[in-house]
């Protein structure tokens, strides 16, 4: 693996967003939306509460760390869709790319993505609302860490998936935030769920992210082995969407499959 060719694929995207200056809106746009509007319902909830409770932490600051993991999730499926509309696969793997490579590539494009957005949702929530990270002091990183892992691990399933199935899928993709929300208990306690979706509660580490985030916030404890727990699983969901692109790859190789794409599926 040659960081080189890892540079080249954040290179074009570079030259994309440079080419492009409409792709910069999606970088901080939507997020910066997103803490706006939760903002002001954080600010109204704190009006109308006679209990003293600060909704701003525990509300907001679960909106930025969801949207934080959706900007990685889509950082890595972003840079490959441009490849998908340019139709761009061939010129791509004719060349010593190596897999491990265009995916690293993938993930470096992500970094770079979200920590625009991650600054952006910092300055407005922040700036605005009074959001402070000294609530959450040190484990800041970690919830970041595991939440950043599994989103370049669903961002690398949904490049299999729309690499096997066609372009026409990648709107199975855009929805995978919200269909995880429900389950990973971003704005409720685990415990409000009825035991069916705990179990998968149980499989997602986002789950475990929000879980202890609500405890910090409390002032209780923050379980260390369920931290722990996340970035185990986040790791092997890295380590399975990593060997099912490859798998994905090589069938679409041996099948002709990558140069029949069209603005449809393929079969």
């Amino acid at each position: 693996m040659r960081l080189v060719r890892t540079g080249a694929v954040l290179l074009r995207y570079l030259y994309l967003l440079r080419g492009s200056p409409a792709r910069w809106l999606p970088l901080f746009v939507w997020v910066a939306i997103d803490i706006l509007l939760w903002g002001f319902i954080t600010k109204y909830l704190n009006s109308i509460t006679t209990s003293g409770l600060n909704f701003v932490p525990r509300l907001l600051g679960a909106v930025l760390f969801f949207d934080f993991f959706v900007r990685v999730l889509h950082g890595v499926a972003g840079v490959f869709f441009e490849d998908v509309w340019s139709r761009n696969f061939l010129n791509t793997f004719a060349s010593p790319l190596l897999i491990s490579e265009y995916l690293g590539g993938l993930v470096v494009t992500s970094v770079g993505s979200s920590i625009v957005g991650l600054i952006v949702m910092l300055l407005l929530a922040t700036g605005f609302f009074g959001l402070s990270f000294a609530v959450y002091g040190l484990m800041v990183f970690p919830f970041l860490m595991i939440l950043f892992l599994f989103g370049i691990a669903l961002g690398i399933v949904g490049c299999a998936i729309v690499m096997r199935f066609g372009p026409a899928s990648e709107w199975f993709i855009w929805p995978i935030p919200a269909m995880i929300s429900p389950f990973a208990g971003v704005f409720y306690p685990l415990s409000t769920l009825p035991e069916w979706m705990q179990v998968i509660s149980r499989l997602l580490p986002p789950a475990y992210v929000f879980e202890e985030m609500r405890k910090l916030v409390a002032g209780s404890a923050v379980s260390m082995s369920s931290l722990a727990i996340a970035a185990f699983l986040a790791i092997v969901y890295i380590a399975l969407a990593c060997w099912l692109f490859t798998r994905v790859f090589r069938y679409a190789v041996r099948t002709g499959l990558i140069a029949r794409y069209s603005a449809e599926s393929v079969s």
